[in-house]
């Protein structure tokens, strides 16, 4: 990499972004907050993560500059009010990468990948401890996080308190429980019900993908790519057959759909 490149092509962001911002710039960005582009923040982020599940280069490029202008942006916002600045953005996460990798940048000693968690997991205690001495335990965990994702994180989180299923089994055994109840609450035919006993079974799926090793926000992406790909694989048929959904049964489509299921059609 060229330092030089790399620091002037950073210099020009935080420059362009200055400019988006003052006078003479662009009203939208002068207008905006840092509330008001969080969600742009988050789109950014998902759409970085699509790109790298599509393998196109070219993309993963463009959204990872997409998402480093959120990143710029919101860092500017800050520098304005007299917080912080994005200097102090990059410094800091470098010297947490160094501080949190003692078996490069120290003299810890390590054999695997495994080793490598444990002590990741021990050095952010430690830097954490007093802000997760104070407040309620499971406060730590972002609310504004996916929500499969958060439950694998609130999940993991009280793991640590000691609040966890012993084992795999276990956490199946209460995955049967809440079926056992989301079926006694379809009986009812009361939707509150219903709702509440389908939250519990998503949470203990989620549960029982984590001590899988699993995470159910993943697992649940590639369910919707898989969908995605067979439906259009559906429709095209069905195109190549003169046909389209208004004039199929669900029979119809059930049978080409099972097709493509079981790699006959």
């Amino acid at each position: 990499m060229d330092q030089i490149r790399l620091g002037k092509a950073v210099k020009e962001l935080v420059e362009l972004v200055r400019r988006l911002r003052g006078p003479g710039g662009c009203p939208w960005d002068a207008a905006q907050t840092a509330h008001s582009v969080r969600m742009y923040l988050l789109e950014e982020a998902y759409e970085v993560l699509d790109a790298i599940e599509g393998g196109d280069s070219g993309e993963v490029r463009s959204e990872l500059g997409d998402l480093l202008f959120q990143i710029v942006f919101v860092a500017y916002l800050a520098e304005e009010e007299g917080r912080f600045d994005f200097v102090e953005v990059v410094e800091e996460i470098t010297e947490k990468m160094i501080r949190r990798h003692p078996h490069v940048f120290g003299d810890v000693k390590v054999r695997n990948a495994e080793e490598v968690a444990v002590n990741w997991a021990a050095i952010k205690k430690t830097e954490k401890g007093a802000v997760q001495g104070r407040g309620p335990f499971l406060r730590h965990v972002s609310a504004n996080l996916p929500a499969l994702q958060r439950a694998h994180r609130l999940g993991e989180r009280a793991s640590k308190a000691g609040f966890d299923w012993p084992d795999k089994e276990a956490v199946w055994e209460k995955v049967q429980e809440e079926i056992g109840e989301l079926e006694d609450a379809m009986g009812s035919e009361e939707p509150a019900k219903v709702e509440e006993e389908l939250g519990d079974l998503l949470f203990s799926l989620v549960n029982l993908a984590r001590h899988w090793g699993l995470t159910a926000e993943d697992l649940l992406r590639k369910s919707n790519a898989k969908f995605v790909h067979r439906f259009e694989r559906m429709e095209k048929a069905l195109s190549s057959a003169g046909k389209d959904f208004a004039g199929t049964t669900l029979e119809e489509m059930d049978r080409v759909w099972n097709k493509i299921k079981n790699g006959t059609g």
